[in-house]
């Protein structure tokens, strides 16, 4: 058995002690900026990078989407009116070096920045438009934060308005609201239908008045459909017309008197 030198196994150790610390591995959703002696040199990766002990540091930057949940904002509508706004943020980096030289913490800087966008772009809009228009405030929230975050490597991709709250005096306010107008709307087609049917009707007057024996035949139906019910009372109608010379004789009558 050859006798191993003290030297060679403290060169051993040392030599593993170099590889531990040099050699890193980066996830494929993964970049590390290397910073040398302080500065910069690159963003590297994925896969196997070597580093030089002491002087190279590396700090890793995920790529991933990252979920930002913006927690609910207090916000003055432009018609006065105060409620609660929350959203959610997607975003990633898309510059690992200028997101970690360019801010100091980018996910809180965006964060902040999504908070104070939320309530300037809200407080400008009514009510009405917060409730209806969501993607057009979703749109604008999202290019002001893209537009903002483009110097620290950060793309925005979407943003959503998540929920509305408002006040309790308000809701009952809007449910009177949307009940008068449902109010409103059932009237309307009320009116509409008898005004159809009265349109029908003199449809039907000027036919009959046309041909007289079309109300006739009219009458005849009507004992049919009274006489399925079982109902012992019929209406016979009698025309005005048999009643005049009787009415006449009665004004010659009083004429002559």
């Amino acid at each position: 058995m050859i006798p191993i030198s003290p030297f060679f196994i403290f060169l051993g150790f040392l030599i593993v002690v170099f590889l531990g610390s040099a050699i890193r591995i980066i996830n494929e959703y993964e970049r590390a900026v290397i910073f040398r002696l302080g500065r910069v040199i690159a963003a590297k990766g994925p896969g196997l990078i070597i580093l030089i002990p002491v002087i190279d540091k590396m700090l890793k930057v995920d790529l991933r989407t990252i979920t930002l949940d913006v927690l609910p904002q207090d916000v003055i509508t432009k018609d006065n009116v105060s409620v609660k706004v929350s959203a959610v943020v997607y975003f990633r980096v898309m510059d690992p070096v200028a997101a970690t030289i360019e801010v100091e913490n980018f996910l809180f800087a965006t964060s902040q920045l999504a908070q104070t966008t939320l309530r300037s772009v809200c407080g400008q809009a009514e009510l009405d438009e917060l409730l209806s228009e969501r993607e057009t405030l979703n749109m604008k929230i999202q290019g002001i934060l893209d537009q903002e975050t483009e110097p620290w490597g950060i793309k925005v991709s979407k943003v959503e308005v998540k929920e509305i709250d408002l006040p309790d005096e308000m809701k009952r306010a809007m449910a009177k609201q949307a009940e008068a107008e449902r109010e409103r709307r059932s009237k309307i087609i009320s009116a509409e239908g008898e005004f159809q049917a009265a349109q029908k009707l003199s449809e039907a007057a000027e036919i009959i008045t046309r041909h007289p024996a079309a109300l006739q035949l009219r009458y005849l139906q009507t004992l049919r459909e009274v006489s399925a019910e079982n109902n012992s009372t019929t209406l016979f109608p009698i025309p005005i017309d048999l009643f005049k010379p009787f009415i006449q004789l009665a004004d010659k009558m009083k004429e002559k008197e």
